[in-house]
């Protein structure tokens, strides 16, 4: 009986297991799907089949800096506890360094990765560690970056930023600039811009945003009165650069020093270091995002820890 692509995926839902092996089960199962399943157990690989299907929202963020790459990781699991287990960490430091010695596209490729140091997948190695622990473990993302690298992990694994600078490798080594890095990553984590600038906003977004920032306008009573001319050509723009100051990073009011913004704060440091600087790109994980709702005011928290 022939099976496809589809009941290879079905196969892998149904039993935690990883790819390659779901579609060796299907080969010697001829296709048979509980026949599949019962092959999986037999060999062991199922074993953690029950703890697949259990919710795992917890564990950690995890950043990693070796040489002009970085990595910033999420590994979940059942219960926050586990994230100070060290074997647990061990193994989420081993898939970062297997991120950065194999560059996998994602995360099904870094499964299939031989782990660092190792002669075992980080597919088999997660299911050792499921076994081992106890709990669902999930590794959920990752992110990859490579040249003037700043990463930083608040609240023990809770957020994530990782950001990337375009400048010399001089100003990059400075002490200073470790400093900087560090500032505008503890920015990124406490007020989680969306996007690093205006110009990077996609241009249906930005239509979108200025149609309800318009209809705003036009329900306030104080406008009633308001030529169109006004509206469109002068309450409208600071509507939008009102935005802007909230969600993107670099027009955000600085967190350390209120009076100027992000953008300003680089123009003043790579200055003062002698050279350019410029925010790249960034990324910022947080533990369990999507997965269950958070009432935690990061906000306030890290912003509390840098002033």
């Amino acid at each position: 009986m022939a099976f496809t692509a589809a009941d290879v995926k079905n196969l892998r839902e149904m039993t935690g297991c990883g790819m390659m092996d779901c579609k060796k089960a299907l080969t010697e199962a001829d296709g048979d799907m509980d026949k599949a399943v019962d092959i999986l157990r037999e060999k062991g690989l199922a074993a953690s089949q029950k703890k697949a299907g259990r919710i795992a929202a917890e564990g950690t963020v995890y950043a990693l800096v070796e040489g002009n790459t970085g990595v910033v990781i999420e590994v979940n699991a059942e219960t926050d506890f586990v994230a100070k287990n060290a074997e647990f960490m061990a193994f989420v430091d081993t898939c970062a360094k297997t991120v950065i010695a194999e560059n996998p596209a994602d995360v099904e490729a870094l499964l299939a990765c031989k782990a660092v140091d190792s002669e075992m997948t980080i597919d088999e190695m997660l299911k050792e560690k499921i076994l081992v622990i106890g709990e669902n473990i999930k590794i959920r993302r990752f992110e990859k970056y490579e040249g003037a690298v700043v990463t930083y992990i608040h609240g023990g694994g809770r957020i994530g930023v990782m950001v990337k600078f375009d400048t010399t490798d001089e100003i990059a080594a400075k002490p200073e600039f470790a400093e900087f890095g560090k500032d505008i990553a503890m920015q990124i984590a406490a007020l989680n811009p969306k996007y690093r600038a205006p110009e990077d906003l996609p241009a249906d977004e930005l239509e979108k945003e200025k149609a309800i920032l318009m209809e705003q306008i036009h329900n306030d009573p104080k406008n009633a009165k308001k030529p169109a001319k006004i509206i469109e050509e002068k309450i409208l723009p600071g509507r939008v650069n009102k935005l802007f100051e909230e969600i993107c990073l670099v027009k955000q009011a600085f967190v350390k020093d209120g009076d100027i913004n992000v953008e300003t704060y680089v123009a003043n440091t790579a200055k003062a270091l002698g050279g350019d600087i410029k925010i790249v790109s960034f990324v910022r994980f947080e533990k369990g995002e999507g997965l269950e709702k958070r009432e935690d005011n990061f906000a306030d928290e890290v912003a509390s820890m840098i002033k």
